[in-house]
């Protein structure tokens, strides 16, 4: 009887964790998407990806200069109830990074960065790299997660699993399409090698930035060329049979996916919300509608102007 007492305890304190997390946006989404925080995250600006902590008090996204000329992983904290502004994150700032990704316990952040393995050395291919949050809250230095890991092609978009178990996208020669979603396997001092997930995860098309349930019963990818493809890349998922295989993916329906590319997928800890990025138009740009000067300036400055914007949407177990 004390065991029961003590995990329906447990349960109820997790609930009420989850039900105290609180965004920096007032209105909250049903199943259309919306802009997530607009005017503080969202703001024209090219912005992308999402994390949050999963004690639901540090928000990590990615700010990033058309063409790819910079990006920088900035972040939100929340203290005695309210969010600050963003801010650029410590370990970012000076190389390209981007696609934060936090670790179900919060002790570390994933992240891809072209960076140097050395301070002096001439920055490299994109790689999968983490960094420590220390007891005191400040942030260790990144490490390089080494060659099992890394390669001379591009890795992306980490998701870490309860497991230990690493997703992340490759542009790799065994490749399937041009990138691929693998699996890299904890083990003593590292990783294992990658392994390629399998038939219908990856296919002749392109898959990329996936992410997986934390506690792996489902993956939420982008693919760019299927058939059923509506825009420059779009949204699915794959769920785990009883014998722990992945079934074939389902596209996610309109208007979570859209006629622009609809990537970088996060599903909140309590599994309420969907979190992706999208460079979708505001209707306002091709209404043909003729336009002052001002109003075209204030359009074209602010979220839904054809640069990235975050959006969430609730997130339907029935997907």
């Amino acid at each position: 009887m004390r065991k029961l007492t003590l995990i329906i305890a447990l349960i109820t304190c997790c609930c009420k964790t989850f039900a105290q997390v609180t965004y920096p946006d007032a209105t909250l989404p049903a199943n259309f998407p919306i802009l997530f925080a607009k005017g503080i995250l969202t703001d024209g600006l090219s912005n992308r990806d999402f994390t949050i902590s999963p004690k639901g008090d540090e928000i990590f996204y990615t700010l990033q200069q058309p063409r790819f000329v910079s990006s920088t992983i900035l972040y939100l904290t929340k203290k005695n109830g309210k969010w600050s502004k963003p801010l650029v994150a410590p370990f970012s700032g000076r190389f390209r990074d981007l696609e934060a990704a936090f670790s179900p316990d919060g002790m570390y952040i994933y992240f891809s960065s072209d960076r140097p393995l050395k301070d002096g050395a001439a920055k490299k291919d994109f790689d999968i790299w983490r960094v420590k949050c220390n007891s005191n809250g400040t942030w260790a230095a990144p490490e390089n997660l080494g060659p099992n890991v890394n390669t001379n092609k591009n890795e992306f978009y980490p998701s870490i699993t309860r497991s230990g178990n690493l997703y992340f996208t490759v542009e790799a020669d065994y490749g399937k399409g041009s990138e691929d979603i693998v699996v890299c396997k904890p083990m003593p001092g590292g990783y294992t090698k990658p392994e390629s997930l399998p038939e219908d995860i990856n296919t002749k098309y392109d898959e990329f930035n996936a992410f997986v349930d934390p506690d792996e019963q489902f993956i939420l990818l982008t693919s760019e060329g299927r058939p059923d493809d509506i825009g420059r890349g779009d949204l699915y998922i794959s769920h785990k049979d009883k014998a722990g295989n992945w079934l074939p993916v389902k596209h996610l329906p309109v208007p979570v996916n859209s006629t622009a590319i609809d990537y970088c997928p996060f599903v909140t800890w309590d599994k309420k919300y969907l979190m992706f990025t999208s460079s979708r138009l505001n209707k306002e740009l091709t209404d043909g509608k003729t336009k002052t000067y001002p109003q075209l300036k204030t359009l074209l400055n602010s979220a839904g102007n054809g640069w990235d914007d975050i959006y969430w949407v609730k997130f339907d177990t029935d997907w």
